[in-house]
């Protein structure tokens, strides 16, 4: 599961996995989540459909 709220100019997102628990990512404006997700959910590493990966971009390009 992915939070992603805007703090003035930062934008903090906060990631809760199973097996990782509760991890904490600050960014100091749009460009840097953007890349940060371009990584995290990078076409040869995701694990499910090229839709769903789009879907998971897309919700990040609206914030």
């Amino acid at each position: 599961m992915l939070n992603v709220e805007v703090q003035g100019s930062k934008i903090v997102l906060t990631e809760i996995t199973d097996q990782w628990g509760e991890e904490c990512h600050t960014f100091i404006g749009r460009p840097a989540m953007l890349h940060w997700a371009n990584e995290r959910f990078a076409k040869d590493k995701f694990e499910g459909t090229e839709e769903e990966r789009q879907a998971i971009m897309d919700a990040f390009k609206e914030v």
